[in-house]
């Protein structure tokens, strides 16, 4: 496993939100969880049909969009902590999503990685909705140029944090990527979060 999948893996772990354990919540305030019907049907890859964007010089996010599950969040930078770990947005910010300032920049040819929290202390936060996510969805990520990247979802998978398939979600990619990471599976109120949820898209369009 490279240095840069092992620190991602840590901070999918530092993800885990602590919503539900101060309120106590129930099954039913757990966050929505992708169906089978939204993963790769035989391996990762695009769909059959799908454009795909002539990748894009790197230019820094701003704002990512997904108009189906109603994100409309700044985008901040993220870099590694002393320990070596990618650093995580604010917990107390519920709006914020983050990628990490030395990888791959959404739209350029790669695989690019976006983190955000499912929940915090008040409530849900900027991913929480990431699971009801359908193939064929689309993320908006407006970049530094001025160009919005806009990209298509190819699918959505849940891992346990045990079995987390470094290689599939930090695979390189001939094209533009793009990997939105947020806290999912079960819910333990000692440990948090069991797994997380992973969407896939790629670049369909530019504006």
């Amino acid at each position: 496993m490279s240095q840069k999948a092992k620190s991602w893996l840590l901070v999918v772990a530092a993800l885990a939100g602590t919503w539900l354990i101060h309120h106590g919540a129930g099954a039913e305030l757990i966050p929505p969880q992708p169906t089978a019907a939204q993963a790769f049907a035989g391996g990762p890859g695009l769909q059959p049909g799908s454009p795909v964007a002539e990748p894009l010089k790197p230019s820094a996010p701003v704002r990512i969009r997904i108009p189906s599950i109603r994100v409309d969040a700044p985008m901040m930078r993220l870099g590694l902590g002393a320990d070596g770990s990618l650093d995580v947005p604010p917990a107390g910010n519920r709006n914020v999503a983050g990628w990490y300032r030395d990888g791959t920049p959404p739209g350029s040819r790669g695989s690019a990685i976006v983190a955000g929290h499912v929940d915090n202390a008040q409530g849900p936060s900027v991913f929480y909705n990431l699971g009801t996510l359908q193939k064929g969805s689309t993320v908006e990520v407006v970049r530094q140029d001025g160009r919005t990247a806009v990209f298509s979802l190819d699918a959505i998978e849940v891992y346990e944090s045990k079995n987390f398939p470094d290689k599939r979600v930090y695979g390189a990619s001939p094209y533009a990527s793009l990997r939105l990471i947020t806290c999912g599976g079960g819910f333990s109120k000692t440990t948090g979060y069991q797994g997380n949820v992973v969407a896939y898209a790629h670049l369909t369009e530019v504006r």
